[in-house]
């Protein structure tokens, strides 16, 4: 279609290109079919972010603040949540950033939510979407859009302890050393692509509360310079292996 998007890409980035190819290989004797997916994004000038949170919003604030830096490579157009009000939409709000709320509640079911979420991402024509502390699961839509183009964190170094209690689970199973992952979005729990990580040293003393305040230190960090990287240096995915820059 002129002016569309190529069959197999998502909408084309302002100051880059997008392509993303999906590869499905049959069932083939003692291997299960499978599905592949190859993107490829270029450096992008000025990349757009939109960000979803749920919280507090301290990795979006971070991001916030990266994004004053005219030589980080990024803007944030949006902040949109999924529950109101919520921490992280006031500190949008106080940087002069446009804010919006998706709530589940408002829907007949999660397609539809997901559907809805899709569609106001959608209208602030991201480059890449973030979800800084977002605690809902995304679905087909979303995915079918921003697949390969959305990142997410999580406080352990996946694939080990996945889910909601990441942090208590490092603790548990008695790791010396745990982390942070950030990773690409997909239809699991915290099982897309891994695109970065950092360790973190577990203390003999260490509770939850004191693991995890050092983890999002750490976590922080790891996010705004890996998400600088990516608009800057643009990144490709083959399969399960992510690389950034060329």
């Amino acid at each position: 279609m002129a002016g569309g998007n190529p069959l197999g890409c998502g909408p084309r980035p302002l100051g880059g290109w997008y392509l993303a190819i999906g590869l499905y290989c049959a069932p083939f004797g003692d291997h299960p079919a499978t599905y592949l997916r190859v993107v490829e994004v270029s450096g992008i000038k000025g990349a757009r972010l939109v960000l979803l949170v749920s919280g507090e919003g301290t990795n979006l604030q971070a991001l916030i603040d990266a994004c004053r830096d005219a030589d980080f490579g990024a803007q944030v157009v949006a902040v949109g949540a999924d529950r109101g009000p919520a921490n992280g939409l006031a500190r949008a709000e106080r940087a002069g950033l446009p804010c919006f709320t998706v709530r589940l509640a408002d829907y007949p079911g999660r397609e539809e939510w997901d559907a809805a979420l899709t569609r106001a991402c959608a209208g602030f024509a991201p480059d890449l979407v973030v979800l800084a502390g977002f605690m809902k699961l995304v679905g087909k839509s979303f995915l079918d859009t921003f697949g390969g183009r959305c990142v997410n964190t999580h406080p352990a170094l996946l694939p080990s302890f996945p889910g909601t209690h990441g942090v208590r689970d490092a603790l548990a199973h008695g790791v010396k050393v745990t982390g942070c992952t950030v990773l690409l979005v997909d239809d699991g729990v915290d099982a897309g692509p891994i695109v970065a990580q950092a360790s973190v040293p577990v203390a003999d003393d260490d509770d939850e509360v004191t693991l995890h305040e050092r983890i999002k230190v750490a976590e922080r960090a790891l996010l705004v310079s890996t998400v600088g990287r990516m608009v800057r240096e643009g990144w490709s995915v083959q399969g399960r292996k992510v690389r950034i820059g060329s």
